[in-house]
């Protein structure tokens, strides 16, 4: 039990931290543009961001861009460069093995339709070198490694905007 509730708090302060972006502490999603639109104490932020992740609105939100979690500009979402910085060593992991929980989600955060995901994947572990050259690698150069990436294959540039 105690393990399940680690798991829902780390997933939910991940989706938080990945939303926080430009949207103040709380991040976006329903409790932030919705319920606690207009919150200022601490309080109300926590019960935003505990709305925003606890309902699932926040990922939504995220993937679909809508809930105040629309993009900021950029080849790819901002939020896509805040995700990279978070998870930069489960998506290294991932990525090596072409698939995973983790760039899975990365793609989503991506907007990769399902029909080019399993290309997505493998362009990922095919490109691997260069997008983790060494283990000094910071989420910057991933980020900008995963969009030449993208940006060389044809089916997957659509999604750079």
């Amino acid at each position: 039990m105690k393990k399940l509730i680690l798991g829902l708090a780390m997933a939910s302060l991940s989706a938080s931290a990945l939303a926080a972006n430009t949207h103040g502490p709380a991040g976006c999603g329903l409790g932030t543009e919705v319920v606690f639109r207009d919150a200022n104490e601490w309080h109300e932020h926590v019960l935003a961001a505990t709305t925003n992740g606890t309902s699932g609105n926040q990922t939504f939100g995220i993937t679909s861009g809508t809930l105040g979690c629309q993009d900021a500009g950029g080849p790819l979402a901002a939020d896509v460069n805040t995700f990279i910085d978070a998870n930069l060593e489960q998506i290294a992991a991932d990525t090596a093995r072409g698939d995973g929980e983790t760039l899975q989600a990365l793609a989503d955060v991506i907007g990769i339709q399902q029909a080019d995901q399993a290309r997505f994947k493998s362009q990922m572990q095919a490109n691997f070198d260069s997008l983790f050259p060494s283990e000094q690698t910071t989420s910057g150069q991933t980020y900008n490694g995963v969009v030449t990436v993208m940006a060389s294959d044809a089916t997957l540039a659509k999604y750079l905007g």
